[in-house]
């Protein structure tokens, strides 16, 4: 570590502005192409980015002026990247457990030419619901929060996070129904 570094991190551990700023401009560049070739996502690796230096904001009272500030950056953002495919990955579960559940030949399901279409039109329909609706129903399906939590995260009744659930369930079962897929994900929505 440079002394300039280690005299810009010391001022930054103290609350400094202009040394975030200075840090930020030597290594965001660096952390996005980092994040990007492990993503492949413009906004994905903005998103690393900006949680990598939301971090080092935040925890700038411990940071470390006599070890490599690079290595402590990097470190962080390929742990957020694990985090990032770790989170995807369930969101495929649930999906491929939505599409799959009341199938008599799951076999053959998984390997419908369709499947990938199927899961398209599903995050499709998700994203075409109203925001509050898609808000409630993403938190309930894919997050697997319960009635109450989401009523307290959101700041409304119980009654209208049931409302909303039931409001979605019914839309994707319509939607669904028009592209004949077998009844399967809104089977599945009205069960779980």
């Amino acid at each position: 570590m440079t002394t300039l570094e280690s005299g810009i991190l010391k001022e930054l551990k103290k609350g400094d502005h202009a040394a975030f700023e200075k840090v930020f401009e030597r290594y965001s560049k660096q952390l996005y192409l980092f994040s990007f070739s492990y993503l492949k996502s413009k906004d994905s690796a903005e998103d690393i980015v900006q949680e990598v230096f939301l971090k080092i904001w935040n925890n700038r009272g411990s940071l470390k002026t006599d070890t490599s500030f690079q290595s402590y950056l990097f470190t962080i953002a390929l742990n957020a990247v694990r985090q990032h495919f770790n989170k995807l990955s369930g969101l495929n579960e649930v999906k491929h457990d939505i599409l799959t559940s009341f199938s008599n030949q799951k076999q053959e399901f998984d390997n419908r030419d369709d499947y990938q279409a199927l899961l398209d039109r599903l995050d499709a329909l998700i994203n075409q619901m109203p925001e509050k609706r898609r808000v409630v129903f993403i938190k309930k399906k894919m997050e697997g929060k319960s009635m109450k939590e989401i009523s307290e995260e959101l700041g409304i009744a119980v009654k209208t996070v049931e409302f909303h659930i039931s409001e979605a369930m019914r839309f994707l079962k319509t939607e669904f129904e028009k592209c004949h897929t077998e009844g399967l994900i809104f089977f599945y929505l009205f069960i779980r």
